[in-house]
């Protein structure tokens, strides 16, 4: 039988109900230790060339907004951890044998570019609808005090580079990885022990909102992102659309903060949320338009359950 994208794990002739978990345990064990390594070895560089001082303003740097898009050094440290989401969740799929390298990546395991590339316009299109909605809402929905700008200081140019290079550079892998861990493994997992759709999409959203840090409406912001992907991966057989909307997202909202120093950490607001449900819901519509037309494949084929996986 054929099979959809979260019911994959399933599909492998080697699944047993206790792989997900395990490979759970694995995946983020994996992630910690090279998170460690990663955040000890940039701290530690920071130290040997700048001085003891240097590293102690740089850990209240990260402290204070872990999301500083004028720091580079916080971008280095923050992306650069993330993006090893990508790596832990698929080596630890691999060893559980629940799957080849691809696994997670689409029902054909693998990513499908030209189908990304369709995602494109859509994801500019959503991010459009973002950026033209918040100026169009009130700076007091969006929890933006009157006087913000007079306290906002520019970010050197130099730093404002480095910034701009490293965002380009390591977010199209940080949002990759997070499309992975939450929609590609999160929703395999769910849907091994349920086959119902709707809870492999819920139950994975809800925790990526709770890995944000932000206030109730920063995580129905966060939630309602969570969704629309998670509904797409379903609807494409596919991680590719949340990717290319997730990294445009990121890169928008990072280049967009970048030019100005910042003091703590954005938050939501209901004005922000709703301008994110608008552009979520035109995305997943431009996509399932898109999808309809070009007809990206939504089941793995029948050969899945009897594929060697360690192919």
């Amino acid at each position: 039988m054929p099979y959809a994208y979260h019911l994959l794990f399933r599909a492998r002739p080697r699944y047993r109900w206790w792989k997900p978990i395990v490979a759970l345990v694995v995946g983020v064990g994996i992630y910690y230790a090279l998170s460690i390594v990663w955040q000890e070895l940039l701290l530690l560089t920071v130290d040997a060339i700048g001085g003891a001082q240097a590293r102690l303003d740089l850990v209240a740097d990260i402290r204070r907004n872990q999301q500083d898009a004028s720091n580079p050094l916080v971008m280095l440290f923050t992306l650069g951890s993330l993006a090893l989401l990508l790596p832990s969740m698929i080596v630890g799929v691999r060893i559980l044998g629940l799957g080849p390298i691809g696994q997670l990546s689409s029902v054909v395991a693998r990513l499908r570019w030209r189908w990304m590339a369709r995602c494109i316009v859509p994801a500019v299109v959503y991010m459009a609808l973002q950026v033209g909605l918040g100026f169009v809402v009130p700076a007091s929905w969006q929890g933006q005090g009157s006087d913000a700008a007079a306290t906002q200081t520019s970010t050197p140019p130099l730093a404002l580079f480095v910034s701009i290079v490293l965002i380009l550079l390591l977010v199209p892998f940080q949002a990759a990885g997070e499309e992975f861990a939450f929609r590609g493994f999160g929703m395999q997992a769910l849907g091994s022990w349920v086959r119902w759709p709707v809870v492999a999409i819920v139950v994975p959203t809800v925790a990526f909102a709770f890995a944000h840090s932000y206030n109730v409406w920063g995580k129905l912001d966060v939630a309602t992102l969570g969704v629309a992907f998670a509904y797409l991966t379903w609807r494409t057989g596919g991680l590719e659309a949340g990717i290319v909307a997730h990294v445009v997202n990121n890169v928008v909202v990072f280049l967009l903060a970048a030019p100005v120093v910042s003091t703590q950490q954005a938050d939501g607001s209901p004005g922000a949320f709703v301008v994110t449900l608008v552009a979520s819901a035109a995305y997943v519509g431009l996509v399932t338009l898109v999808a309809r037309r070009n007809g990206p494949e939504r089941v793995a084929p029948e050969s899945v359950s009897v594929a060697d996986v360690a192919g």
